[in-house]
């Protein structure tokens, strides 16, 4: 699309709506932001967004605004069926999210990555991977840096790695990888799509314009998966903690770390060199190396860039030690399975702090675990009733124990924990109830953390 003298309007100010609006203006479209916020808490933004000739409307969306543009690019955490996107629809006026305007100019190989839980880990470490090989690669997408923001340092011998959600690929309709990655699907955002049905497939449209030039990868251990897998036009590659035999992808045998294709067998690495804890991130190396293999071989210098990654800031992340207690900060364990795999990953004396806003889910399946590994649950959040009556069968076995605050959640493991106890925030529930995100909610249990007593 010729985007000069173009009237588009974006709607969301969140940061890939304010990226696409600055791009769209930068190439002389004639653009508007529509944001539900009101002025008074955006004034930052806004004064940069005006200087940079951008048009604003808060504290809501005029139906005039979507009925005269000529394109319409809307932020991830806009519902698609937003009534005003449905009736530009019905105009015939186009809607775009922010990946789809971005891969119609970003220039090199996409690698798009998405699942339930373990993206962003998998999306780092890919990126890290193909730098050690040589690559010239870029990394973004719902991982932190907006799509849109590197289509100008793009060039035809880029590989772009992205994380990308369900949520972005709701709007796709010309984007393609090259390789796509569903790492697994668990119950998640059904507050917004409504059934595990529509989630998956949201997480489907990623192999949307594959073709049979192009890749697949995926985890023959989730049933999901499995079906993705019957209806490909593109190449399957699978990634399994146990041998593949005849298939092409990254496994394990005897311990060892290995790449298959064509027949023939390319040791990696001892599984006992992975840096990072838990059966989960196991498979998230084996999918970052199926990745690595498919665009640069198995390369001898994978085996060191593995072993030297370390996790992705909240995401099983390591604090401190205080008075002989772990402190653990999985602050994007959003949902039921992410929480699960975080507890999975210590076995025993677990004080799990649990809570946020609900995402619509059924939180009895940490139940067993619960009861295998956990010292108590420190509840926090809009959740905290859903979640008490959902884990009430623990009985007096594993105390819930209501906090309100993470402050005063963190203040009551540090009261009751013993040594080598472990405190864990995976609290299985966004967090907008009381934080601005994620990252924010894990940036101040690390704060409370440092401000407890110092070892002694």
């Amino acid at each position: 699309m010729q985007l000069e003298g173009k009237h588009i309007l974006v709607v969301g100010m969140a940061a890939s709506g304010i990226a696409a609006a600055r791009f769209l203006r930068g190439r002389g479209a004639r653009v508007v932001i529509s944001e539900m916020r009101a002025a008074g808490e955006l004034r930052d933004e806004i004064a940069a967004l005006l200087d940079a000739g951008i048009a604003l409307e808060t504290g809501g969306h005029r139906e005039r605004s979507f009925l005269d543009a000529e394109l319409i690019v809307v932020s991830p955490g806009v519902p698609a069926d937003l009534p005003l996107l449905k009736r530009a629809r019905a105009e015939a006026i186009p809607v775009w999210g922010e990946i789809e305007l971005a891969s119609r100019y970003l220039r090199g190989m996409v690698v798009a990555i998405t699942g339930a839980n373990g993206k962003t880990t998998t999306t780092a470490l890919t990126g890290e991977l193909l730098a050690a090989c040589g690559k010239k690669v870029q990394v973004g997408g719902n991982i932190g840096t907006p799509l849109i923001s590197l289509v100008d340092t793009s060039t035809p011998e880029t590989v772009n790695v992205i994380e990308v959600s369900s949520c972005q690929l709701e709007t796709v309709e010309t984007f393609h990888a090259h390789i796509a990655a569903v790492l697994n699907l668990s119950p998640d955002h059904l507050d917004r799509h409504g059934s595990m049905e529509a989630y998956a497939a949201a997480k489907q449209r990623i192999f949307r314009n594959q073709t049979a030039a192009d890749f697949a990868v995926l985890n023959p251990n989730d049933a999901w998966c499995r079906t993705f897998a019957a209806g490909l036009s593109s190449q399957a590659v699978w990634f399994a903690p146990f041998p593949l035999e005849g298939q092409t992808g990254a496994c394990v045998e005897a311990g060892t770390v290995e790449w298959r294709r064509d027949g023939e067998r390319h040791p990696i690495l001892p599984v006992s060199e992975i840096p990072l804890r838990g059966a989960h991130n196991l498979e998230n190396v084996l999918a970052a190396l199926s990745i690595a293999c498919l665009v640069a071989g198995p390369a001898p210098e994978l085996r060191a860039a593995v072993r030297a990654f370390k996790a992705v800031e909240h995401r099983l992340e390591f604090v401190a030690k205080r008075g002989g207690v772990d402190y653990y900060n999985d602050s994007k364990a959003t949902n039921v399975d992410a929480a699960i795999k975080a507890l999975e990953a210590f076995p025993s004396g677990v004080w799990m702090i649990l809570g946020g806003k609900d995402k619509g889910s059924d939180y009895s399946p940490l139940i067993p675990l619960l009861r295998q590994r956990g010292k108590a649950v420190l509840l926090i959040g809009a959740a905290t009733e859903k979640i008490a009556a959902q884990l009430a069968p623990l009985g007096a076995e594993v105390p819930l124990i209501r906090c309100g605050t993470l402050e005063q959640a963190v203040a009551a493991g540090a009261a009751r924990a013993q040594a080598g106890d472990t405190v864990l925030l995976a609290p299985a529930c966004a967090s907008f109830d009381q934080f601005r995100n994620y990252g924010h909610r894990g940036q101040v249990f690390k704060e409370l953390v440092g401000g407890l007593a110092p070892p002694r």
